[in-house]
């Protein structure tokens, strides 16, 4: 531990470019001013504010883009432009792909998950390019051309909230283009967004019937050819134009360092990874089921705590208590809808037409989100 008034700095590494991977540093730089010495190694040079990726198929503008460079040099980090490799964490040096070799006292792992398509015969959603994944669907509900659309959540479900969005907003885009169209979300939950808990769970379900959205819940889909849906338990089957499903997440399987099932980081409430020393993960590279920005901003302020206190600053690490804050895109006014979690199940759950948390963004994150907000007031104060 860095003691008080020592001249020395904790080196701290942060890998990835992503919510976790900023907040971290962001925190950091609050917490522990002049104390950690942060290093951000990402391969991407922007930040893309991904949950606003569902609306461009609809003729929105672009989510937003920020530069990471500006970013890191506010949260005082230096920036590499670079990749993990491996991790040798009895000597505590991680090697990239483009050859370094880095020395760590805490490394945290804000690597994200993958996402791979489950279904060979479905279109799934990358919000890496949503525009031009859907566009063509867009122009064919728009046309008539499509008249049935199947949405599918796998079995190892993603976080759930795109695939009502795009439902949502699809039925909203054919009733203003006088096309009927059927629509048919089947998922493995108990019932729609359940995650939320149940009086979430009951408004949107509330919402998807006035929009005359077909649910299929504690369903699980083959599409064993295209326009072919085959649901199980039951023996049901759809037949529709087309197929839009979510990817299956794995996690990043990083070399040297203990993980979970299909490839997650295990982490304790702290975010620390149990068997190894210094070794921290955040976000959607860890094996806690809600994948979700705001809740990988609150696993990278438990981690910024705890790095802040080895530091020697007078922070007491409190543990990760996760509370589910999102923003619901309807094609209409959007829902903001809140939970308490635990299991992987959500209770305490509000639903409201205004946003209970501040600032009001899709992502809740106690430092990036006011950072951002800012940078956004200044952008158009220019």
């Amino acid at each position: 531990m860095i003691q008080e008034g020592s001249p020395h700095q904790l080196r701290a590494l942060i890998v990835g470019g992503g919510v976790a991977a900023l907040e971290t540093a962001l925190a950091l730089s609050q917490l522990a001013p002049g104390r950690v010495a942060t290093t951000i190694v990402a391969p991407n040079a922007d930040f893309v504010y991904r949950p606003l990726t569902v609306r461009e198929p609809f003729a929105y503008p672009p989510a937003a883009r920020y530069p990471l460079a500006p970013i890191a040099r506010d949260a005082g980090a230096e920036l590499l432009a670079d990749e993990l490799a491996w991790v040798d964490p009895d000597r505590r040096l991680l090697h990239t792909k483009g050859g370094r070799t880095l020395e760590y006292d805490a490394l945290v792992l804000a690597l994200g998950a993958r996402a791979h398509a489950r279904y060979a015969h479905a279109t799934t959603i990358d919000d890496r390019r949503m525009d031009a994944t859907l566009q063509g669907l867009m122009q064919d509900v728009d046309t008539g051309y499509v008249r049935s659309i199947a949405f599918l959540s796998p079995g190892r479900m993603a976080w759930p909230l795109p695939l009502y969005e795009l439902a949502l907003m699809t039925a909203a885009r054919a009733y203003d283009m006088n096309v009927a169209l059927r629509s048919t979300i089947v998922t493995p939950e108990d019932a729609p967004l359940a995650i939320f808990g149940a009086a979430a769970s009951e408004a949107v379900t509330e919402l998807l019937t006035r929009r005359q959205i077909e649910v299929a819940s504690s369903a699980y889909a083959e599409v064993p050819r295209a326009g072919h849906i085959a649901i199980n338990p039951g023996d049901r089957a759809l037949e529709v134009d087309r197929v839009v499903a979510l990817p299956e997440l794995y996690g990043p399987s990083v070399r040297g360092v203990p993980l979970g099932q299909h490839g997650f980081v295990r982490v304790d409430q702290h975010g620390r990874v149990p068997d190894v020393e210094g070794i921290y993960a955040a976000g959607d590279a860890v094996d806690f089921p809600v994948k979700h920005g705001g809740i990988s901003s609150q696993q990278a302020d438990a981690v910024a705590e705890s790095i802040a206190a080895r530091a020697g600053t007078p922070v007491t690490p409190q543990p990760f208590h996760p509370v589910v804050r999102g923003m619901l895109l309807t094609g209409d006014r959007p829902l903001y809808i809140s939970a308490h979690i635990t299991g992987g199940h959500g209770f305490s759950s509000e639903v409201t037409d205004a946003p209970t948390w501040s600032p009001p963004s899709k992502i809740a994150a106690r430092y990036l989100a006011p950072y951002l907000a800012e940078h956004d007031r200044e952008a158009r104060a220019a």
